[in-house]
């Protein structure tokens, strides 16, 4: 349950609530994020496999780049322009390419180390 409330902790969606996520929070999401990344790493290697080989791969990719668009309308607040950087088409293949190349850097026995680091330093 209480992770179901932290998700209303992010700026960018619809139902923001301000809060201050505690230490012990912040980390048990870290690790939460690198075991599904573990979990997710096959998908998410396809994912950027499609990407670089754009004309025999195309499906994967835009299914994926619908979806993620959708589930941003969804929940994201999109006036925001953070939310509208996001869905510009132009700039959310950087983006999204970038999240998933440090998910996938997660999956090792350092995972949870580079990814806090990499949070700490965004």
């Amino acid at each position: 349950m209480t992770i179901w409330k932290l998700r209303n902790n992010n700026p960018l969606r619809k139902s923001y609530v301000t809060n201050n996520i505690k230490h012990n929070e912040f980390d048990a999401l870290i690790r939460i994020t690198v075991e599904m990344s573990k979990y997710l790493y096959p998908y998410i290697r396809e994912i950027l496999k499609s990407k670089e080989d754009i004309e025999d791969n195309s499906i994967i990719w835009n299914d994926f780049n619908k979806r993620f668009i959708e589930l941003i309308k969804e929940r994201f607040n999109i006036d925001s322009m953070r939310v509208k950087k996001l869905l510009n088409q132009a700039e959310n293949d950087e983006i999204i390419i970038r999240s998933l190349l440090i998910l996938s850097f997660c999956i090792s026995n350092q995972g949870y180390q580079k990814l806090k680091n990499f949070l700490y330093d965004f």
